[in-house]
């Protein structure tokens, strides 16, 4: 018996190596088991009108086919797609993915299985990949052609001129009507053709992403956007169409929707011959009968309905698939079908997490070229390197590997072996030309693999090195935004959802420190440079208090040198506003050059590097800390300015464009790695940790030691000036928090206004008729709000909705509703039900609901109107490629980290309260760090503030390398099993990205573990004032 012949794939007959894809399979799961035999073809049609044939197993299971289809596009999001066939008696049905594939198919030489759209999300922005929403703009036009999407005349014209601008470009009219006379989109075009080009005339300049998007964005809001309708009569006998949607099930007459049952109502759904039977929940307020019942065709056709309600039920409701049901001992009653695959809720977790590797592909209808990822790959009309704008740099290595993807991509499918179009051509990226994603800042997501590996693959290519030190292509810091310099800019780039949502893109993106010999230094070297130190902690409290002063005047810096500079080159600030800034900072610069200058000093006679014989009088700090400290006072009344500082430059901004414009761009500096404002309040922040080191520096000296009496009386000065000024150090952060909100949000007119207060932000998940979805909510004294991510050029968050706190209550509601952490808030005109991730983020969100409404009830009275009617006219245009794949480590291209993005992809939340500590908890020094698949340590200038490590070479670098944002990430000690054999070593890791840091002493080890513990957990407001004294707002 010969041996069954081959076919050859899509892939290898354009010569591209064998690619396997990736499986729809969650991690560790297995496909079903098939046994090696006899092939059977079954010949697919794909979105496009292609058609391809696939070889199977005969006795494989749907799931083999549906996961061939989907490697073979290398469709990560497949879950939303399904096959279907006509059966015996011509009645389209969905292949079973459990059952095998031959007994559901008869006669496969005689079948076409369609691959289209099965489970229709609510909102497109879920789909996380450019690819999926390419094949969802496909499902669309095929609807609108086949009269199933069925919507007005304007509607009509309006998507389809989407679809012929990602086809053609941008308008010109006689390309124009040569395209709408060969191509027919909808039946009877002539009559609509005019305003077509009309509409089409509007979209200069956007990409086919981008129009997929918009395409998407209009489909979803008609009535039959993903609709399909089932015959079916009521007990009146009154003919009627009955569908299921991500919602529930749906009643129509004709193509007008009647009536809607939500899943949320809906308590059982069965089937009795040909009777459909829907059990509803007891409800007073409704008229309808506790079960209603639809008569259809035949048994066959209620089947096959009522599988698609389970189906869709368990998509869109369901954490994870549902197990099993146990096979009975003697007999079964009922059916056994159930839902196959991943939920929703697992699809958008897998791809957030990145275990997936971005390829190209082609569009077969369009004259544009698209890329699967928008940020894997650098437009070739930038190719120059902004000087100030760009934030993301790559390699000569990572340039030759671009270069490699994009030589790679202009392959076209020419040779056909039967005659028949492809679909979708996709080639796999060779090893060496992997996609740099652009360094903006790394996705959490992104598969790791050993750096050894990977240097070895970029050697050969490697070129001249840059003048900041050349940028591998290892993939350990894939949490990590570089900035460095060297190499071609990449772009109007952006990253994929982990800080996803397109959720997720990971960048595998090293700092361009890990081939540089000097920066490993050998066990032996390091353990005697230690010995040549002192060691006890006293002399660590003062080497503290040198390591963060650099950084302290660095940060002053980027206003006193920087700003001061870029403010004199452009004609955009008031004279007023210059003096009143410049003339506050620049004294408390040059105090604190020396003040560091002393200290330096101080440091190199204890260390012994002036003299090794001085002893006693100069191993102290206290004494140096109480006359800078007392001059410091003199200095009171440029502090005591800061406010008004805020205060005017919010005014400024406000009041003309130019500013506003201005300090934006300077934002996008490099040398700006916080938000503006955030650098005006730190010499504030500064006094703060004076007050913490010299209460530790007291705690740990006896009252005998020579440097107590110095050391008390410099704790007793600075906290006399931190009382003085605390009060109105609370208010100006909680300013200049409303102002950065103000920032992240659409939709707001009045967000700012005397007497509110921020308390808290997060990420909940809100019960709609359309499930669980996840929302940003941001809590303040009188007002709640809940967003969700939008899709601008700045990726803010658009406002759905608001709950006045006044009158507001609130109670716990898992069981009525059936999901864990639930709570349902019901104010005086709306009541929505929310879920939390966790028991311990309800418990906060609990704790600082019920504060805020108390604080609400003791004010005079509700909260005034807050949505705009439409966004502020200021506000950036929709983009897709600017927000399509943001990780967890989340920077914007438009503005410095924002940590609302970072608590949105991981999930987390963060108050107030947090974030003063988070200004008290900050540190600088260095550390060593170690990736899960390295062998050497790397030594790194670390700064810690705002929840957010960053990363520079050394400590006089004028911006960092990186940045890992550490909201989520568990800090924990590394086990034995982990083989690190070295003192001092902590282990940050967040899913399956794992770092490794080691410390100088036992010192400066509790010190990083105390403030990056405060980074990784938040706590309640409320809580957190039980155990501290209260702030006063």
């Amino acid at each position: 018996m010969g041996e069954t012949e081959q076919r050859p794939t899509a892939g290898s007959r354009l010569g591209a190596q064998e690619n396997a894809g990736i499986s729809t399979l969650e991690h560790g799961q297995k496909p079903p088991m098939t046994t090696p035999g006899k092939l059977v073809s079954i010949k697919i049609q794909m979105l496009d009108d292609t058609q391809e044939t696939f070889d199977i197993p005969q006795r494989a299971p749907g799931k083999v086919l549906h996961d061939a289809v989907c490697n073979h596009l290398n469709l990560v999001e497949g879950d939303y797609f399904g096959l279907e066939f006509p059966d015996h008696k011509k009645m389209m049905v969905w292949l079973d993915l459990l059952k095998p594939v031959m007994k559901q198919i008869r006669r496969p030489k005689h079948v076409v299985v369609k691959f289209v759209v099965k489970f229709f999300p609510p909102d497109h922005a879920q789909l996380q990949e450019e690819l999926t929403r390419y094949l969802f703009a496909l499902q669309v036009k095929q609807d609108l052609a086949q009269g199933r999407l069925t919507c007005n005349d304007t509607s009509t014209a309006l998507l389809i001129s989407h679809i012929v601008q990602s086809e053609i470009g941008d308008f010109d009219e006689t390309i124009d009507r040569e395209h709408l006379a060969k191509n027919k989109y909808i039946p009877h075009q002539e009559a609509l053709e005019d305003k077509i080009m009309e509409f089409h005339r509007n979209h200069m300049g956007q990409t086919p992403a981008e129009s997929d998007f918009q395409l998407l964005e209009i489909a979803r809001r008609l009535e039959m956007y993903g609709i399909r309708l089932h015959p079916a009569k009521d007990r009146e006998g009154t003919k009627i169409n009955l569908a299921v949607a991500n919602t529930g099930i749906l009643v129509f007459q004709g193509h007008t929707k009647i009536n809607a049952f939500n899943w949320a109502k809906v308590r059982k759904l069965s089937f009795k011959r040909k009777r459909f039977l829907i059990k509803l929940r007891p409800d007073v307020n409704s008229s309808f009968q506790d079960t209603l019942e639809f008569l259809m065709a035949s048994r066959d056709f209620c089947k096959s309905f009522w599988k698609i309600c389970v189906e869709h039920h368990a998509f869109f409701r369901l954490f994870e698939e549902p197990k099993p049901k146990p096979k009975p001992v003697l007999f079964s009653r009922g059916s056994s079908f159930r839902f196959s695959g991943r939920t929703q809720k697992q699809v958008l977790d897998y791809v957030k997490e990145g275990g997936h590797k971005k390829v190209q592909f082609e569009r077969k209808h369009s004259k544009i070229h698209s890329i699967r990822s928008l940020t894997a790959q650098p437009s070739e009309q930038h190719t120059e390197v902004p000087k100030q704008t760009a934030r993301a740099y790559a390699d000569s290595n990572d340039a030759a590997a671009v270069q490699s993807c994009r030589q790679g991509k202009e392959l076209k499918s020419s040779t056909e072996d039967t005659g028949q179009h492809k679909s979708p051509s996709l080639k796999k990226s060779p090893k060496e030309g992997r996609k740099v994603d652009g360094a903006v800042v790394s996705a959490v997501e992104e598969e790791e693999e050993p750096a050894k590996d990977r240097m070895q693959q970029n050697r050969p290519q490697s070129q001249q090195p840059s003048t900041a030190g050349s940028l591998t292509g290892s993939p350990h810091l894939s949490e990590l935004s570089i900035n460095s310099q060297g190499g071609p800019s990449v772009a109007n780039m952006t990253l994929s959802p982990n800080l996803s949502p397109d959720a997720k893109q990971s960048s595998p993106l090293v700092s361009p420190l890990l081939n540089d010999p000097s920066c490993i230094r050998a066990d032996d070297e390091e353990e005697v440079k230690r010995k040549r130190f002192p060691t006890e902690k006293a002399y660590f409290i003062a080497k503290e208090v040198a390591t963060t002063e650099r950084t302290y005047l660095k940060d002053l810096e980027v206003i006193t040198s920087w700003f001061q500079s870029a403010v004199s080159k452009e004609d955009c600030m008031p004279e007023t506003l210059k003096n009143l800034i410049f003339s506050n900072f620049e004294p408390l610069h040059k105090f604190h050059t020396g003040f560091l200058k002393e200290i330096e000093q101080r440091l190199a006679l204890w260390e012994g590097r002036s003299n090794a014989h001085i002893k006693g009088d100069y191993q102290r700090i206290g004494d140096v800390m109480l006359k800078n400290i007392q001059s410091m006072k003199q200095l009171t009344i440029h502090l005591r300015k800061h406010n008004e500082i805020l205060m005017e430059l919010e005014n400024g901004i406000r009041s003309s464009r130019k500013l506003e414009t201005f300090c934006r761009d300077f934002e996008l500096q490099k040398v700006c790695y916080l938000p503006l404002n955030t650098f005006l309040l730190r010499p504030l922040h500064r006094l703060m940790h004076y007050k913490q080191i010299m209460e530790r520096l007291c705690k740990h000296y006896p009252p005998s030691h020579m440097d107590f009496r110095d050391s008390r009386a410099a704790l007793a000065e600075i906290s006399e000036m931190v009382a003085q000024l605390h009060g109105n150090m609370i208010k100006m952060e909680n300013f200049q928090k409303l102002h950065e909100l103000k920032k992240d949000l659409i939709g707001m007119d009045n967000l700012v206004i005397p007497g509110r207060e921020f308390i808290r932000l997060g990420s909940l998940s809100k019960l709609s008729g359309k499930g669980l979805q996840q929302r940003m909510f941001f809590l303040f004294n009188d007002i709640l709000l809940y967003t969700s991510r939008g899709l601008t050029a700045s990726n803010q968050f658009k406002v759905h909705g608001h709950l006045p706190l006044y009158g507001m209550t609130m109670e716990e509601s898992e069981e009525e509703w059936g999901v864990p952490h639930c709570l349902t808030l019901r104010g005086q005109h709306q009541s929505i039900v929310v879920a939390a991730s966790s028991r311990a983020e309800m418990d906060k969100w609990t704790e600082d609901i019920q504060m805020a409404i108390d604080l609400a009830e003791k004010s005079s009275g509700p909260a005034p109107e807050l949505l705009a009617s439409s966004p502020p006219d200021n506000k950036e245009p929709l983009s897709v490629s600017d927000c399509s794949s943001l990780p967890a480590g989340l920077i914007s291209d438009q503005r410095p980290v924002s940590i609302s993005y970072v608590c949105w992809y991981r999930m987390q939340s963060l108050s107030f309260y947090d974030i003063l500590q988070s200004n008290e908890n900050q540190l600088s020094g260095n550390l060593l760090r170690k990736f899960k698949n390295s062998n050497g340590w790397q030594k790194l200038w670390v700064v810690f503030t705002n929840f957010c490590m960053f990363f520079y070479k050394s400590h006089q670098d004028n911006h960092p390398l990186a940045s890992l944002p550490l909201l989520g990430y568990s800090l924990t000690l590394p086990s034995e099993s982990e083989n690190i054999h070295k003192d001092y070593v902590f282990k940050l890791h967040f899913k399956s990205h794992v770092y490794y840091f080691r410390a100088e002493s036992e010192y400066t080890f509790e010190r990083w573990m105390e403030v990056i513990r405060s980074a990784t957990s938040s706590a309640s407001r409320a809580r957190a004032l039980s155990h501290k004294e209260p702030h006063a707002y």
